[in-house]
C-alpha cells in the first residue's frame, strides 16, 4: 500500500526536480525563494527516508517473526507484535505526508465560513464551525488571524474569513470546502424543538509572490464600509473596511481587521489574487463545476458532513461514510480522522 502511494505521488521525481533547481547558477539570487525550495526538498527527503526505513524494518521484522515462530518464542513474538503496531502508525503518518505533495499543498490557506438560511440558528452553527477549525489549528501549533467577520444579529456569525499560516495548511484543509449540516435541540427555541442548520466552508491557498496574477482595473469594484466586527472605537466609526468585487467572475473578498483602509485594501488584493489563482487551478482540474455546486445552495443535498447532536450523537462524512460517535470532541477540533480520510479518498480517484 505505502509503496504504491509513494510511487503514485512521484516523491523521487520531486526530489530530483528540487536538486536541478538547486544546481542552477541563479538559485541563491532570491534568498527567500531558495530557502523555501530547500524546505520543500527536505520535506520530500524526509518522506523518502521514512519510506526506506520502514521497508527495511518490515523486512527485518518478517525474518525475526519466522525465527520466533519456528522456536515458539512467545516473548519475541509479543515484541514483534508491538513493533508491528509502531510500524503501522509510522506507515500511516508517511502515507498522509505523501498525500500532502500537491502543487499548492505546502501553502497557507484562507478559510471562509458562511451561515446558511435560518437566521440565528445557522449563524450560531457557523460560529461553532469557526471554533472547531480554530481549535484544530491550535492543536497543529499553527497560527491564524481573522481577516473579516460579520456577526449575527442575535448570536453567532453571518460570515468569517480566517488566514491560516503554517506548513501544509492548505493541503490539510483543501477538501473541507462544502456544506456542513448540524442537527440539534435549538438553544434559541423556547419549545426545545429539533432544528437542522447549514453553513458552508470555502478553502483556497495563500499564494506566494512568485505567482503573478494580472488584475485589470476595469474588472474590479472597490467598496468601503464601516466595520461591524471587533477592533475598537476607531475601526467601528470609520469606513476602514474594504470589499473588492471581481466583476468577470463575481468573486468577492473583504477585509476589516486593520485600522488602516490602505492595509485592508492590500489584504483584499492578496485574497483576490489567491481566489483567482485557485479559480484557474480548479478550471484546469475540471472540478470547478462540482465546487460551484457545493457553494451555490447552502442546504439539503449539498452537504459533505453531518453533525448530529440529537436524537443521537454522530458525526458522519457523507463522502466516505467515516463516522465519529463523539461530536463534542470533533467540535473541539478533533477532526484529523476526517481530514485524513478525505485525503485518502481523493488519491484513490
Amino acid at each position: 500500500m505505502l509503496g504504491g502511494i509513494f510511487e503514485k505521488n512521484n516523491i523521487k521525481d520531486k526530489i530530483q526536480t528540487f536538486d536541478k533547481k538547486i544546481t542552477e547558477s541563479n538559485f541563491w539570487k532570491d534568498k527567500f525563494s531558495a530557502k523555501k525550495i530547500l524546505k520543500e526538498k527536505k520535506f520530500f527527503e524526509d518522506i523518502s527516508n521514512n519510506f526506506n526505513s520502514t521497508v527495511n524494518e518490515l523486512e527485518n521484522l518478517e525474518e525475526l517473526l519466522k525465527l520466533a515462530s519456528k522456536e515458539n518464542d512467545t516473548v519475541v513474538l509479543k515484541d514483534c507484535g508491538e513493533k508491528l503496531n509502531l510500524l503501522h502508525n509510522q506507515i500511516k503518518k508517511t502515507e498522509v505526508e505523501c498525500f500532502l505533495s500537491g502543487e499548492n499543498d505546502h501553502l497557507g490557506t484562507y478559510l471562509e465560513i458562511h451561515a446558511g438560511a435560518g437566521g440565528t440558528e445557522s449563524q450560531d452553527w457557523a460560529h461553532m464551525l469557526r471554533r472547531m477549525y480554530s481549535k484544530w489549528i491550535e492543536k497543529k501549533k499553527c497560527k491564524y488571524e481573522i481577516i473579516s467577520e460579520h456577526r449575527g444579529d442575535e448570536a453567532g456569525i453571518k460570515s468569517s474569513t480566517l488566514k491560516v499560516m503554517g506548513p501544509y495548511m492548505y493541503g490539510w484543509l483543501k477538501l473541507e470546502s462544502g456544506v456542513h449540516r448540524l442537527v440539534r435541540i435549538s438553544p434559541f427555541d423556547s419549545g426545545a424543538r429539533r432544528h437542522t442548520s447549514f453553513a458552508s466552508v470555502w478553502v483556497y491557498p495563500v499564494i506566494d509572490d512568485n505567482i503573478k496574477i494580472d488584475i485589470k482595473e476595469n474588472d474590479i469594484r472597490i467598496d468601503t464600509y464601516r466595520s461591524s466586527g471587533a477592533g475598537g472605537q476607531h475601526v467601528n466609526t470609520t469606513d476602514s473596511a474594504v470589499r473588492i468585487t471581481h466583476l468577470p467572475t463575481n468573486i468577492v473578498v473583504q477585509c476589516q481587521n486593520e485600522r488602516s483602509q490602505h492595509k485592508n485594501k492590500a489584504t483584499c488584493f492578496n485574497m483576490l489574487k489567491a481566489r483567482l489563482y485557485n479559480y484557474e487551478i480548479q478550471k484546469k482540474e475540471k472540478a470547478s463545476e462540482n465546487l460551484a455546486k457545493s457553494k451555490t445552495d447552502i442546504g439539503w443535498g449539498h452537504q459533505i458532513r453531518s453533525y448530529v447532536l440529537q436524537p443521537y450523537q454522530l458525526v458522519k462524512d457523507l463522502r466516505n461514510n467515516l463516522e465519529n460517535t463523539d461530536p463534542e470532541s470533533v467540535l473541539d477540533g478533533d477532526i484529523n480522522g476526517f481530514l485524513e480520510a478525505a485525503l485518502y479518498q481523493s488519491k484513490d480517484k
